[in-house]
This record gives structure tokens, sequence and C-alpha cells, in this order.
């Protein structure tokens, strides 16, 4: 946590340029919780599907009054971070506006890299996985089968991938390496 902030102490009160203009987080929150996660840059094919899935989930988070924030570790500009949100939409099969259902921060250039982290977040505290709420040990499974598999294949896994599912060709890899599948960012073939 930036600051030697601890889970669970008062969240901090960050301002930041986003694709929805400049936000101070607790105004941006009011009295709602929110969900700040993270991911490394754009066009990144694996981020591209869960900023999808987060878009296609917005509506059932707002029923629970929370906001989703998705955070840009990465030297990306607000500007790509519009341009980047068409395809966003485009892969969820939309219309490819620059308009999505939350915003995109866009964070220092030089970050490193950025850890696919999950913050949820309310005026008083930050929570990553409270106490209060049991682990998801499938969901561990899930992650230790896409570890074992991107460690022996030049692949990633998309968002809510199951073993056994497609999987992504990873963006560093050339096409003539590779079955195009027409996307230059989303290119995906059945898990090896």
């Amino acid at each position: 946590m930036p600051g030697g902030q601890l889970l669970g102490d008062m969240a901090p009160n960050f301002e930041a340029n986003t694709t929805a203009g400049r936000i101070h987080l607790q105004d941006f929150l009011g009295n709602s919780r929110g969900i700040l996660f993270s991911h490394p840059r754009d066009p990144a094919p694996v981020c591209c599907t869960e900023l999808g899935r987060a878009a296609k989930l917005a509506p059932e988070f707002a029923k629970r009054n929370v906001k989703l924030i998705p955070i840009a570790l990465s030297i990306d500009s607000v500007e790509d971070h519009l341009a980047w949100s068409k395809g966003i939409n485009a892969y969820n099969g939309e219309e490819p506006t620059e308009k999505l259902p939350f915003p995109i921060i866009k964070d220092e250039k030089d970050m490193p890299v950025t850890a696919h982290v999950v913050f949820i977040v309310e005026a008083e505290a930050v929570y990553h996985l409270p106490a209060t709420t049991g682990r998801n040990f499938d969901e561990t499974l899930r992650v230790v089968t896409s570890l074992q598999l991107t460690a022996e294949k030049r692949v990633a896994t998309p968002v809510d991938w199951k073993d056994g599912g497609s999987v992504m060709v990873l963006p560093t890899i050339p096409e003539e390496e590779e079955f195009p599948s027409g996307k230059k960012h989303l290119r995906s073939l059945p898990q090896p």
C-alpha cells in the first residue's frame, strides 16, 4: 500500500487523472464502496478481457452500491485509455465508444509493471480479503493451474478462464509464430 498503509487502515484520499476527468477518491466514492483493480498497461490482452467482464458486471456492482475503479499503473495516457476503451467495448460486442461504466486511472511514468490486485475500498478502510469473508479455494486452484500452464507454454489465460478453455497468445509473440485470429492484441487458441 502507498505511504506505508496497511490493509484495514483508512483509505488514502488520492487524486488522479482518469478517463472521466480528475477524481478525488473519497469524493468519487461518496457513501459507496469501491473496487480498485490494477492492470499493467494498454492494451494488455488478459486485462482487456477483465475490463470487458467488469463492464458487463457494472450494473450488478451498482445494485450493491459499489463503484469500479481500474487503476492503470503504467505510462499510458488518458488518451490511450480512451482509445483502449473502444477495443474493450468492441470485445464485448458493443459499439466501440470511449465510454465505459467506470473510469480508468492514469498513473505516473516509469512505474514498475503492476500485479493483478483487487482492493475493496470504503471511506474507513481498505480490504483485500477480510477475515469475515472466506477464501475461494476453487479460484486458488484455478490460479495455480494457470500459473503452471503459463510457465510451461507461451500463453496467458483470459478472464474467467477454466482449465481446458481457450487461452491467449502473448502479445510478445509475432503473428507468424502462431495461428492468427485476426485480432492483434486478442489472439486466442485452444489450450495446448
